[in-house]
């Protein structure tokens, strides 16, 4: 590391502690850039370079993580968590965790209560899946020969949810990025709940062009954290949505194609077929 590097380092580091000691009076980009005596622009740059992040991204998360912890071991109020939080009202609060969590603090609380999960079974080249949504987009989908344990583990996975079986249109959006007759399938809203890393590394795992193969040490690095490559295996392990979030192009780093939640012959038939459609070698 030479002498800017050092320097780079140390100011994202003072921005991270200062948001960390301030989130709750909700700096803007500027106040942190002033403190770490930076122009805006710049400091932006810089901290996304270094974090992997922007600056109000992790503003965000580091406010989630909290409101979290308020919710989950004080049981305390919406009002009084948003207040804590820094935020003007409970609508901030809701909007904070629609973009971080995927669903709302009342959900979250509840541990999925007020959710309304519709779910239908279909067919695919693959195998049978179980396709499962929410009016905000799909929250579950996994290969499984058994109607009974497939809607069973949906039920584990949302204890608290109400459920329907009804094929909405969603279920049949995905289906067609089965068959290859659906070319927009970043229209395909995803209603995620898991830890702030697993939906970072879900994220990640959607930049996996199809054809293409990623390794779990690759993710680790995407997201900033070389030395994670164990815990980015859990995370990949625990994908809700099998196929469309593709865990199935992440592979051992010595090129063995490595274990898969839904099968390691259905992961190879999956990656052959990519790579066949898409001209890799």
């Amino acid at each position: 590391m030479n002498a800017q590097d050092t320097i780079n380092y140390n100011r994202v580091a003072a921005a991270i502690d200062y948001i960390k000691e301030h989130f709750r009076e909700q700096p803007s980009l500027d106040k942190v850039a002033e403190h770490v005596h930076l122009s805006s622009f710049h400091f932006q740059r810089l901290f996304s370079e270094w974090a992997g992040t922007s600056p109000k991204k992790f503003l965000q998360y580091i406010s989630a993580e909290h409101a979290k912890r308020m919710l989950r071991e004080r049981r305390a109020t919406l009002f009084d968590t948003a207040y804590e939080t820094g935020l003007s009202g409970t609508g901030r609060l809701h909007d904070l965790f629609i973009r971080i969590e995927g669903m709302t603090p009342a959900e979250y609380k509840h541990g999925g209560r007020r959710l309304a999960i519709h779910y239908s079974f279909a067919p695919t080249l693959f195998g049978d899946i179980i396709i499962a949504s929410t009016t905000k987009g799909v929250c579950y989908m996994a290969f499984s020969d058994d109607e009974v344990q497939a809607f069973e583990a949906l039920q584990r996975r949302y204890p608290h949810a109400s459920f329907q079986c009804k094929t909405e249109p969603v279920h049949q959006h995905v289906l067609s990025v089965f068959s290859g007759e659906w070319d927009r399938p970043d229209q395909i809203k995803l209603h995620l709940c898991g830890t702030d890393f697993q939906i970072k590394v879900w994220e990640t795992l959607l930049r996996i062009p199809a054809g293409r193969l990623s390794t779990y040490g690759d993710i680790a690095r995407r997201i900033d954290s070389p030395r994670a490559s164990r815990a980015v295996g859990a995370a990949v392990g625990s994908n809700p949505v099998a196929f469309l979030i593709p865990c199935h192009r992440v592979i051992q780093s010595s090129g063995v194609i490595g274990g898969y939640m839904w099968g390691s012959t259905r992961k190879t038939v999956m990656i052959g077929r990519e790579a066949a459609q898409h001209n890799y070698e």
